[in-house]
């Protein structure tokens, strides 16, 4: 069909990319046909949850925060880092002292747009106290400073051993306790410097992640104190990016505001972005529809409907996105709750029996719930490694997960069916877990919680496909996937009783080294974000398993300390990551490659595999009428030269 034939073309022009929100349809261009304000959504189960950027690593809230708050640096649409309040940045000894020139004129503002203070290189020192503080900030953003900078890990156990009262009165000024142990200075207003605890040639990309975003004391100070900080609204916080956070009405919609005192004058902003809250994509389309949004990802049900019809209105209008940054992968709960708050004896002696895991990890055919993104390629949904596919190369060029297949062993795509798919193999795992976990006593099937939000469609449909995949791929009488709801927050409701089984979830690098995945996942650290949140690993009690990821996190441990040469270091996490995916400590999912109707030129767009920049609303190219295939397979091209 010659639509699926423009989609294909334009899915094999594509260069691995970036995230996207968009658009309202084709409404208030002005004269040279681009929008002035943007209207998007974001999907129900997306809505963030927190407006203090340093106090969340959830991309939910970065999407929108990272509009708000200018860091040290952003990234180009080519992926590159740009100057953002740092006009230069270097170092001069292999990586292990950086250097950074803020420009002035910087201003923080509230949200109604009135300059409050100068933004300068104390206000660095600040946000990073704040960071590395325990009953500040939770270990929340933690775990790179802690490997990076020197002395950042030291201060958090500092402040982890002190009263609360004695850790909310610390601050990072002049003779503080923070500047004695961090190895971080002001010289000056305008000179920031950075002491890494190694040689670290990649630490500049870690100035795009929150953990390193500024923080004014003056603003602690006019909410009263630390302890207003965290709790702080949208009204009363300060900005410093281009647009302010003008509206929050939670399970609704959000409005961003231009900043009028935003130091980067020829930025090319909208007047306003406003974000609606979709039960789910079905949702949003019916929005597009009628002309209220400017952009829409698309179900399954109505990919189908436009592609298979070429007298659809949208038929010529149908384009895939370029790849989101987010790698996901399947979560397990090694320490599951029952709603009573006791122990889920059945799945935790399940999950903890490597055969049973193994089993999943090869019996899992998921091209129809891909189908569910990507209805005409749902191979390019494909995920067969944890760190994301285009986030580093060797030296000889070759992309890291590639090293992390070979050492696995699979196959290289067909473009027919999944690499990792293998049903002899799947089987045999499944009779030896069976076997296993009978004598200790686990009865079968072994259920599955599942949860999604209540009243989504789209999210109930992917439920069943997932469901029905793994009873055709697995066998009803192993597992039963049983799907639950939740009401509004997945993380009140379900992750913090830890209710789940497994979750599917997405990381996206802050940085540009496997460290930031794997980090995520090891054992008895602090920071380890999935560890710590997801998995529950460190509250588990099976010996086997507790002995796996200790070997792991020793492994990461290992490559985390070879500086001196990078194709040494990402073989050695390849290792590491192979050895994981291994043992099925967790479970590659999917990528997001799905297909949209918009009036956004995707390749307009900041374009990195790191950091939380991808989502600003800053030097987009648009449209009042909406672009075609053609149009996209054209901007492909441009970007590919």
């Amino acid at each position: 069909m010659k639509k699926k034939s423009r989609v294909l073309a334009l899915v094999l022009a594509a260069v691995v990319a970036l995230t996207a929100c968009g658009g309202q349809g084709g409404k208030g261009g002005d004269k040279s046909g681009e929008l002035k304000d943007l209207y998007t959504f974001e999907v129900a189960q997306r809505e963030m949850e927190n407006v203090f950027i340093l106090n969340t690593e959830m991309a939910n809230d970065l999407n929108v925060l990272c509009n708000t708050q200018e860091g040290l640096l952003e990234t180009d649409p080519k992926g590159q880092l740009a100057p953002a309040v740092a006009e230069k940045w270097e170092t001069t000894d292999g990586g292990l002292t950086w250097t950074f020139n803020l420009r002035k004129g910087v201003k923080w503002v509230d949200v109604k747009g009135n300059e409050k203070a100068d933004c300068t290189a104390q206000d660095w020192l600040t946000g990073l106290e704040w960071v590395m503080n325990s009953w500040k900030n939770e270990a929340k953003n933690t775990s790179m400073p802690t490997a990076l900078i020197k002395g950042a890990g030291d201060y958090y156990n500092y402040t982890k051993d002190l009263k609360k009262e004695e850790a909310m009165a610390l601050n990072a000024d002049k003779g503080s306790k923070f500047q004695e142990m961090v190895g971080i200075e002001a010289p000056d207003d305008y000179t920031l410097v950075y002491h890494c605890t190694d040689n670290a040639p990649y630490f500049a990309t870690v100035a795009t992640s929150a953990c390193l975003y500024p923080l004014s004391q003056a603003l602690i100070d006019e909410l009263g104190g630390t302890d207003k900080v965290r709790s702080a609204n949208n009204e009363k916080l300060w900005y410093n990016g281009p647009y302010t956070l003008t509206s929050y009405i939670q399970g609704n919609e959000k409005i961003l505001t231009k900043n009028k005192s935003y130091w980067d004058k020829d930025a090319k902003l909208f007047n306003t972005v406003t974000i609606k809250i979709t039960e789910d994509t079905m949702a949003a389309y019916k929005l597009y529809e009628t002309g209220e949004l400017d952009h829409a990802d698309l179900d399954e049900s109505t990919v189908r409907k436009i592609a298979d019809d070429k007298d659809n209105e949208f038929h010529d209008q149908l384009v895939e996105k370029l790849p989101r940054k987010y790698s996901y992968q399947m979560h397990w709960n090694y320490d599951k709750r029952n709603e009573d708050g006791s122990s889920d004896k059945n799945w935790n002696t399940a999950v903890a029996n490597e055969a049973f895991r193994q089993s999943i990890y090869w019996g899992l055919d998921l091209t129809k719930y891909w189908s569910r993104t990507n209805y005409v390629n749902p191979l390019h949904c494909e995920n067969v490694a944890y760190t994301m596919k285009g986030l580093l190369y060797t030296s000889d060029g070759t992309e890291y997960t590639k090293l992390v297949t070979d050492k696995i062993g699979l196959p290289e795509s067909d473009g027919k069916s999944p690499r990792r798919y293998d049903k002899e193999k799947a089987l045999a795992y499944k009779k030896q877990a069976m076997e296993e976990l009978k004598a200790k006593g686990v009865t079968f099937p072994i259920e599955i919680d599942y949860y999604i939000i209540g009243g989504s469609q789209v999210a109930q449909d992917g439920a069943t496909v997932l469901a029905e995949t793994f009873a055709e791929t697995l066998g009803d009488d192993y597992v039963k996937l049983k799907v639950d709801t939740y009401v509004s927050s997945n993380t009140k409701e379900v992750i913090e009783p830890r209710l789940q089984s497994f979750t599917i979830n997405g990381w996206g690098a802050d940085y540009g080294d496997p460290q930031n995945y794997l980090g995520q996942e090891t054992y008895g650290e602090d920071g380890a974000y999935y560890s710590n949140n997801y998995s529950n690993i460190n509250d588990a009690k099976d010996k086997e398993l507790i002995a796996t990821y200790k070997e792991f996190t020793k492994m990461v441990n290992k490559a985390n300390k070879i500086t001196d040469d990078m194709d040494k270091r990402y073989d050695a996490y390849a290792e590491a990551e192979a050895f994981m995916l291994n043992h099925a400590l967790t479970v590659p999912a999917n990528l997001e490659v799905a297909l949209q109707l918009t009036h956004v030129n995707d390749y307009t767009k900041t374009n990195a595999m790191y950091g939380i920049c991808n989502y600003k609303y800053k030097n987009w190219t648009t449209s009042a009428e909406a672009y075609t295939a053609e149009q996209y397979e054209k901007f492909a091209e441009e970007a590919n030269k």
